[in-house]
């Protein structure tokens, strides 16, 4: 096996002499960078130093606008959704002015046809009773409610007819058993109501309550004793000067006293006409006035609506004052 001879002479052992011109043999510094390494290819290899100084170059000024350019217009905002309006203050509203006049005529509708006769007070007592059937209906919320108020409507006429048919003493009996059948009918026609069962129920209780108001309305019908039809001229007088008074712009409680008293003296005149006693005359007139102010304020409940004044409004304080001026003119006028 034969080795390689190596030059000891310390120069790398390329095994050929020294040139300090050339350097070793066969090796050409110079000639081997320009075959290998072209000078542009050398010189983006081998960059030159940095020392962390970076050359500044000014960046050009920008070009000025010689008119402004337009700018896109704003887009609206939206409005504010409005804030949800809130009922605030009392919820008792009285009717007013224009409803009390209309009680006023009903109720000189009534005193004049207690004065001429039955036919003629049963003529009163009907529009009575259809303005009393509807508003209470109005006053519960429901409406249209078609066939509650001809139930009641039709209740109100069925204790009509049998008050002019029956003796004066069979009066309770009649308006006793025209409340029974009729509530008997309601009962049948609320079982093929299809809400559910808080509906039945308030539809219930306002047909029932519509029908016992629409009857007892009927009332003035039965009136009969020494005194005659003096207790419902009575009544229906208070009942038309204590609603007119109770709607004068006053403060409430001086309003109620102020009705209270017109009534009174209501009674005192009306006595002089009827002749049937100024304490029987002013008790029965103080008693309707009360009456018809707690129509006024049922009829006033909860923000009614200007129809339930139209109605309810003009009808609940005469229809109250009928139980109460029956009562008082068969036990001060036997």
């Amino acid at each position: 096996m034969t080795t390689p001879e190596w030059n000891n002479s310390g120069h790398g052992g390329y095994g050929g002499q020294y040139d300090p011109a050339y350097g070793y043999p066969g090796y050409a510094p110079d000639q081997h960078l320009d075959q290998h390494y072209p000078p542009e290819q050398t010189a983006a290899a081998y960059p030159p130093p940095s020392y962390g100084y970076e050359t500044y170059q000014a960046q050009p000024a920008p070009a000025e606008q010689p008119y402004p350019l337009p700018q896109p217009a704003p887009e609206p905002e939206p409005a504010p959704a409005p804030a949800p309006t809130l009922r605030t203050g009392s919820p008792i509203i009285p009717p007013g002015i224009q409803p009390a006049l209309l009680t006023a005529v009903l109720a000189a509708l009534t005193a004049a046809g207690a004065a001429l006769g039955s036919p003629a007070l049963a003529v009163a007592a009907v529009l009575l009773q259809a303005v009393t059937a509807a508003g209470w209906f109005r006053l519960n919320g429901m409406w249209p409610a078609r066939q509650g108020i001809a139930l009641a409507f039709l209740a109100g006429l069925a204790a009509d007819v049998g008050l002019l048919a029956a003796p004066a003493d069979q009066a309770p009996s009649v308006i006793l058993g025209a409340l029974g059948v009729w509530i008997l009918l309601i009962l049948v026609q609320q079982m093929r109501h299809q809400g559910s069962a808080d509906e039945r129920l308030s539809s219930l209780t306002a047909t029932a309550a519509s029908t016992a108001l629409t009857v007892l309305a009927a009332g003035y019908l039965a009136i009969d004793g020494k005194a005659g039809s003096h207790p419902v001229v009575v009544g229906a007088v208070a009942v038309a000067v204590a609603t007119v008074a109770r709607a004068l712009p006053l403060p409430s409680a001086v309003s109620v006293v102020v009705a209270l008293l017109a009534a009174a003296g209501s009674g005192v005149a009306t006595d002089r006409l009827t002749g049937m006693g100024t304490t029987s005359a002013v008790l029965i007139a103080v008693a309707a006035g009360v009456c018809a102010l707690i129509g006024l304020r049922v009829a006033s409940y909860d923000f009614p609506s200007r129809f339930v004044h139209f109605t309810a409004g003009v009808a609940l304080p005469l229809t109250a004052a009928a139980p109460v001026v029956y009562v008082l003119g068969r036990a001060l006028g036997s």
